[in-house]
């Protein structure tokens, strides 16, 4: 099996790093991944001018591009006979309506759009707390394989967040979970001509069974999303 992954943060990233170790007994990794940090991009594509990608080894290529954009040429040029994509690790949750400025959610979706089984993959980041991506990496290992068992309707992808804190001894169960589509409690606060952006994703609303409450209640959320 072959598996293409990516993320919204670069190439160089660990989160990126984890993900490969997790799938990697899986099958074949190919990993196609932007240059630069692309993170908030949605699913923003390049259609009029070229993407420049280069192979770094046999299996990694770094694309100037957008996650979606790395899915694309992936999927079109340069690893055609993937059977999945998924992207990650993401520092940092993507529940409910962030899922929409997402790039690792988009990356998901244009690979669910052009007929594969697709998968992001986020750590919720508990306040005023530090990813451990080993750890992360662990569990990852673990609970991915299963998840991918699960059938996927065409058009259809996962969204998975892990809980936080964690150590290597924490249980882990997997919840299914509808996406929160409360807003966030934010604000701007201006400085002149400029607003700056304030709020705190830790209070964010969130119903019973949503993503967000099974997450912030230390549950992997499992989310299936459709494009």
């Amino acid at each position: 099996m072959k598996i293409v992954i990516t993320n919204d943060d670069g190439h160089d990233e660990p989160g990126l790093a984890a993900l490969y170790e997790a799938v990697s007994p899986l099958g074949e990794v190919i990993i196609v991944a932007p240059e630069s940090p692309q993170s908030g991009v949605g699913h923003s594509i390049t259609l009029r001018d070229g993407l420049y990608a280069q192979r770094v080894t046999p299996h990694k290529y770094v694309v100037k591009g957008s996650p979606a954009d790395c899915v694309r040429l992936a999927l079109k040029s340069l690893v055609p006979d993937a059977e999945w994509v998924i992207a990650g690790i993401n520092p940092g949750a993507n529940l409910g309506m962030d899922v929409y400025p997402s790039g690792t959610v988009a990356a998901a979706r244009e690979a669910a759009i052009l007929g594969r089984k697709a998968m992001a993959v986020s750590q919720y980041i508990a306040r005023d707390q530090f990813i451990d991506w080993c750890i992360t990496g662990h569990h990852a290992a673990a609970i991915l394989p299963v998840i991918m068992k699960n059938a996927l309707m065409p058009g259809q992808f996962w969204n998975i967040n892990l809980p936080h804190p964690l150590d290597y001894e924490t249980v882990l169960g997997c919840c299914d979970a509808c996406l929160e589509k409360s807003p966030h409690d934010f604000s701007f606060k201006r400085n002149s001509d400029s607003f700056f952006y304030t709020g705190s994703i830790h209070e964010r609303p969130r119903r019973q069974g949503s993503d967000v409450d099974v997450c912030f209640r230390g549950r992997v959320a499992v989310t299936r999303m459709a494009v």
